[in-house]
């Protein structure tokens, strides 16, 4: 086993990084875009190295061991045995998202979306005329819970439902009891679910990621998985669609073509082919490194940011940090922050909650606690004391 070194700092100045490069974060510790500041499995730069060395990259097919690396992964690592020909392959899960609104819905469709929620998932259904029904999760003991009566509310009548597994940004690691009262609900009201499992490789250690093709009875859905986010190659995108339902997956796949988000690059391929494969001992350390951030984070603001208080989490690098005790919105505190310390966090508005932020700890510690240090120094000098 490789052994990684995850407090080293790498400069991504001057790279084109949207987190360090964006005029917004030129000045700034950047603890917003999800990405990590982490370099990659060496198995992944290998490959990439290989790939860049033979110096031709011409349009790429689906290789036989892109389904053999993907089916091999979810089995071995979550007890998940999907069949090959389930698999459709697209070049990222947000532009899935678009195909599978439009063979799944109708225009004047209802979308249902637990909330908070990632930005994009508001987005992509208003982008494509859907209307959204918004259902608020409760949050009991500074943990976020499904309001399973306020869903069911919404389901009558609705299309589609939007779970994110593990959630974003509340960082929950949802239960196998808590998916099937997903599944027994939309089965119920005959919903079509997309389950997004982009940080399926991301729940702590100690805490299970459930598949939620694992709980599912019927075929009225479609798992969405990546290694993207678990393996920090955002900008290699690719996207495994799960879709047990010969009819339901038919209907995607031409979605897809129509919009052209089921080509590929070869570069991409080797990169999920590699971290699948050979990475897993990066996976885990990096898993118990984010773990142990969140530890820190969460100390630090319990014993010296009173005006803040961090959610309790299970999985993702992204914090959500309740802000409402500094007696600003998360937009007026970012941008006061930003400013004022020069640290950059999301504000919850996007995710459709203003009281809160999402800090990205997907970085060294080192710039984790320099930036909650300066977090600490700036509100001080807010309140005098």
């Amino acid at each position: 086993m490789m052994h990684y070194d995850f407090d080293e700092i790498v400069s991504r100045r001057g790279t084109n990084s949207c987190k360090w490069d964006s005029e917004n974060a030129r000045d700034c510790l950047p603890l917003w875009v999800a990405d990590m500041d982490f370099r990659v499995a060496e198995p992944i730069r290998q490959a990439l190295s290989d790939h860049v060395r033979h110096g031709i990259f011409g349009y790429a097919c689906v290789p036989d061991a892109y389904y053999e690396a993907v089916i091999g992964w979810f089995r071995r690592r979550h007890n998940w045995t999907i069949r090959r020909e389930h698999i459709l392959c697209a070049n990222g899960i947000i532009p899935a998202l678009s195909a599978i609104l439009q063979a799944m819905t109708t225009p004047e469709g209802r979308v249902v979306l637990p909330t908070p929620a990632y930005n994009c998932f508001f987005e992509s259904p208003r982008n494509a005329g859907r209307t959204l029904a918004l259902a608020p999760m409760a949050v009991r003991n500074d943990r976020y819970e499904m309001d399973f009566e306020l869903l069911e509310r919404q389901l009558p009548g609705a299309q589609m439902l939007i779970l994110c597994n593990p959630h974003n940004p509340t960082g929950r690691v949802w239960s196998p009891d808590e998916l099937r009262r997903v599944n027994d609900l939309c089965n119920r009201h005959n919903v079509f679910v997309m389950a997004d499992e982009i940080h399926n490789g991301l729940a702590f250690p100690g805490h299970d990621y459930t598949p939620y093709a694992t709980v599912a009875t019927g075929t009225n859905w479609c798992a969405c998985t990546s290694c993207t986010k678990s393996f920090n190659i955002a900008g290699l995108p690719i996207a495994n669609l799960v879709i047990p339902d010969d009819s339901i997956r038919e209907r995607i796949a031409r979605a897809l073509i129509v919009n052209r988000v089921g080509d590929i690059t070869a570069l991409s391929l080797e990169a999920l082919m590699a971290a699948y494969n050979h990475s897993e001992d990066w996976l885990d350390q990096a898993r118990a490194y984010i773990r142990d951030n969140y530890l820190f984070l969460k100390d630090f603001i319990d014993t010296r940011i009173p005006a803040m208080r961090t959610i309790h989490m299970e999985g993702t690098y992204l914090a959500w940090v309740d802000v409402r005790g500094t007696g600003m919105t998360a937009t007026c505190f970012c941008q006061q922050l930003a400013a004022g310390a020069h640290v950059l966090f999301n504000a919850g508005e996007m995710y459709g909650d203003d009281r809160y932020v999402r800090i990205n700890m997907a970085c060294p510690r080192a710039i984790l606690a320099d930036a909650l240090e300066r977090t600490r120094v700036f509100l001080l000098s807010k309140t005098g004391d």
